[in-house]
């Protein structure tokens, strides 16, 4: 996975200060996925739960050190291994919390773990003014507020989702765009009674959108785990690479779908599972042997559609799978060369996405913000964070390089 370690601010963000362990030589450890939730208590007590999701991804790393901040945490800390389930081994060593992996990470793998704590700080959470203010400094880029109960948000002065949990307690949910992460600060006031999320449940009072439809719009895009990298060919194959990393969670679930997009071409589809480095079995299957076989692909296909098939162990209540599909797809309707310049246009829907031009290319336009940035061999990336329930099209053109 491209991604370096990011080094957050030390002062009170968990998912910032990732002094993170050795091994070895002492040499960094690299991550990747983090994510952190605050679950604000009594606002007289100071005290928030944190529950913080990280992957290592460096080789043969055997421990995970963060510090969590300035305020220590306390007796109940809970680690654990996100792909078994199982809890693993942690003590506090100052302000960190230090965790053994459960194995050594696999080349090409990565480590899941979720470390969980309470934390109490005045100088992050506080009174003011018959209001509770929350505050994180700049660092904060994946992850919730959980306001206590009965509680309305006042102020947020950051983009954010407005969420409910299934408790009923208001939740703050903010993903940045880019790499510029001013601090946070969370204002609230009680005043809300008792509820409980209607579009959480399977029915709810008839409204004009859909229970269905409003349950898909207000998932928590901060939290999606799936991301996707594309690396674009030679521009005269209409060709590219693309990788896809998704987690599956969902207990009997042992298959993965992709149904090819109407213009398009897969192959050399391959897959791995990260948690263990494995290879999976993978298949280019027909809609006809789709449905002969009763697999259920989650949308309507045709007799002709091509669906590529990844097979796994199936996942087991309180475990999860984290997987990489890796494939090249050609796509003359979306990737093309016209005269000295080539055309990319495609619709992203996922909310992490980037496009790696090819080698000697350039671009002179980009119909959508993203983070720019040169690879180690040259090529030019575009990273793109989606915080909207919809998709992007993303349109780029590019010209070669002298």
């Amino acid at each position: 996975m491209i991604c370096a370690m990011r080094h957050f601010l030390a002062a009170l963000t968990a998912i910032a200060s990732l002094t993170v362990s050795s091994v070895g030589a002492q040499s960094p450890q690299s991550v990747a996925d983090e994510y952190i939730r605050y679950e604000l208590q009594a606002p007289d007590s100071s005290r928030f739960r944190v529950v913080f999701d990280v992957a290592v991804t460096t080789a043969g790393a055997r421990a995970f050190v963060s510090a969590p901040g300035r305020g220590r945490p306390q007796a109940d800390v809970r680690a654990t291994d996100r792909a078994t389930g199982q809890p693993l081994t942690w003590a506090i060593e100052g302000l960190a919390i230090k965790v053994q992996l459960a194995k050594p990470v696999p080349a090409g793998g990565e480590a899941r773990i979720r470390l969980e704590y309470t934390e109490r700080d005045q100088r992050a959470y506080f009174s003011q003014g018959g209001a509770v203010v929350f505050r994180q400094p700049a660092g904060f880029h994946r992850g919730s507020v959980v306001l206590p109960a009965g509680y309305r948000l006042v102020s947020c002065n950051r983009p954010a989702q407005v969420l409910s949990t299934p408790e009923g307690r208001v939740m703050v949910s903010v993903m940045t765009i880019g790499s510029s992460t001013p601090p946070l600060e969370v204002t609230a006031k009680p005043g809300l009674a008792a509820f409980t999320p209607k579009w959480a449940t399977a029915r709810g009072a008839a409204t004009p959108t859909s229970i269905a439809s409003q349950t898909s719009r207000l998932n928590e895009r901060a939290f999606q785990d799936r991301e996707i990298v594309y690396f674009l060919n030679d521009p005269a194959t209409n060709s590219f690479s693309l990788y896809h990393d998704y987690t599956e969670s969902r207990p009997g679930v042992g298959y993965y779908f992709n149904v090819v997009r109407a213009g398009s071409r897969a192959s050399n589809p391959s897959a791995k599972s990260l948690d263990t480095g494995e290879d999976l079995k993978v298949e280019t299957l027909k809609g006809d042997e789709v449905k002969r076989r009763g697999l259920d692909v989650g949308e309507a296909i045709q007799a002709d559609s091509e669906v590529v098939v990844i097979s796994f162990p199936p996942v087991v209540a309180g475990q999860s799978t984290r997987l990489r599909i890796s494939e090249t797809y050609t796509d003359p309707g979306r990737y093309v060369l016209e005269g000295d310049e080539f055309v990319w246009d495609r619709a992203f829907g996922r909310p992490r996405n980037a496009v790696v031009l090819p080698a000697g290319w350039t671009a002179i336009a980009s119909s959508i913000p993203g983070v720019v940035s040169e690879q180690a061999d040259g090529r030019q990336r575009f990273d793109f964070d989606n915080n909207r329930p919809d998709e992007i099209q993303v349109l780029i053109r590019a010209r070669r390089t002298r």
